[in-house]
């Protein structure tokens, strides 16, 4: 029990900026508890962004808001994924020899900062435009980023991690089938009591076109390349929602 708490702490401290628990300390034997809650970590930042959109949503107008809203998202993750995201941009662009050395280079590239923010620029665009047409679709944030978090869930389970060090590496050796298994039962759960089933089945056909991609230029993932799989899921299933 001890372990399943610290791993949540670890969670929260790792994917968020929420300061009530602040552990950087990977224990052995928390790691795997840490990556099982990732979605519930995402749930959860939904739930916030619901509140503060319900409180101010008669004082301001709906486009603000939503503008709001994203910032607000952004901030509360510490930008951690869009760091990775930029990293893994940049290892494009180069040979795939060198990429994983670009990748860990702490210093953005040019290639990473123009793609970050043209995509931090299309993901407001997106949530604007989608509460703009109907309010209510705040209330799908919440599966949305619990949805993005779980690909990564996935995304260290079933694919090879190819750094030779890090700190994803951890969770890759400690995570079991059994946490994977409690991730994707409350991950269905939420998603029937919000009425998302659906945006599951999306979700994982997003996480399939992801690892065959980097599976074919690289043979596996990286800590980078989670973080990018967790900002484009989010961006595609915010686009699900408005186009459908």
């Amino acid at each position: 029990m001890k372990n399943i708490f610290k791993g949540f702490s670890l969670a929260v401290s790792m994917l968020s900026i929420i300061p009530f628990f602040k552990v950087h300390d990977f224990y052995k034997g928390i790691n795997g508890y840490a990556v099982m809650f990732y979605p519930l970590v995402g749930f959860l930042l939904g739930l916030i962004l619901i509140c503060i959109f319900l409180l101010f949503q008669t004082l301001l107008p709906i486009t603000h808001l939503s503008i709001i809203i994203f910032s607000i998202l952004v901030l509360l993750t510490g930008a951690i994924h869009l760091d990775g995201f930029s990293d893994t941009v940049d290892g494009l662009f180069v040979s795939r020899e060198r990429s994983l050395e670009v990748m860990k280079d702490p210093n953005t590239g040019g290639m990473g900062m123009i793609f970050s923010v043209v995509f931090l620029i299309l993901k407001a665009s997106t949530i604007a435009s989608v509460l703009t047409l109907d309010a209510k679709f705040i209330y799908f944030l919440p599966v949305v980023l619990m949805l993005s978090r779980f690909n990564a869930v996935l995304a260290i389970y079933l694919h090879p991690y190819i750094s030779k060090n890090g700190i994803a590496s951890l969770a890759k050796d400690e995570l079991k089938r059994f946490q994977v298994f409690i991730a994707f039962s409350y991950v269905v759960f939420f998603s029937f009591l919000f009425n998302s089933i659906w945006l599951v089945l999306v979700s994982l056909a997003i996480l399939y076109i992801i690892g065959i991609f980097f599976n074919k230029r690289y043979g596996g993932f990286t800590g980078d390349i989670y973080g990018f799989s967790i900002e484009v899921s989010e961006l595609f299933l915010l686009n699900i929602l408005f186009l459908l």
